[in-house]
């Protein structure tokens, strides 16, 4: 042993740790279908599996959309941590309690644990919602700002597509005729 090795300098190097990425399309589709499993599986109450599909179909929908939100967005990770932590945590800390314990015994507020999963799943809902409306309106967006460009370069935009089914306007004509019936001979 040198004298190199007791300072440190013969150490090999570590590795740098990995820093996994965002998951992917599949990942976050695989968590929801997972936690969907395990709700029906856990045999979850009626009124605990309603809310939770409308939660996962709304972040369904969102994925795809997921990209018009932005690297790093606050509303993209909200779906991403939806998918993958919000839900299976809620649902798993229901199912690790006693059904008619977490059904009927009220632990908060007055409100059962059941009751209590409920209110989270509607929160989750309402803000998958919002996420979801606003990833909508930025395509829409889109399209306001495209319409704006096309006026700009080619002039005014069509009055939505009014149809004229009557005898077009004589005053409207090319002054060459060239749109005009043919004289009757």
């Amino acid at each position: 042993m040198g004298i190199r090795s007791w300072f440190g300098f013969e150490r090999p190097e570590a590795p740098e740790p990995a820093h996994p990425g965002p998951p992917t399309t599949e990942q976050l589709l695989a968590a929801l279908a997972s936690v969907e499993e395990q709700a029906r599986a856990g045999k979850v109450p009626g009124v605990v599996l309603s809310r939770l599909l409308r939660v996962t179909g709304t972040v369904r929908q969102t994925i795809p959309r997921l990209p018009s939100l932005g690297l790093g967005s606050t509303q993209g990770y909200s779906v991403m941590a939806t998918a993958t932590d919000y839900l299976p945590v809620a649902i798993g800390n229901y199912l690790r309690l006693p059904r008619d314990w977490a059904d009927s015994r009220p632990v908060a507020g007055g409100k059962s644990s059941v009751m209590l999963l409920v209110d989270q799943l509607d929160l989750l809902g309402g803000v998958m919602d919002k996420v979801y409306d606003a990833v909508c309106r930025a395509d829409a967006e889109a399209i306001i700002v495209h319409g704006a460009f096309l006026e700009q370069k080619f002039g005014a935009a069509s009055t939505g597509g009014a149809l004229a089914l009557g005898r077009p306007d004589p005053t409207s004509l090319p002054s060459d005729g060239a749109l005009a019936p043919p004289e009757p001979s």
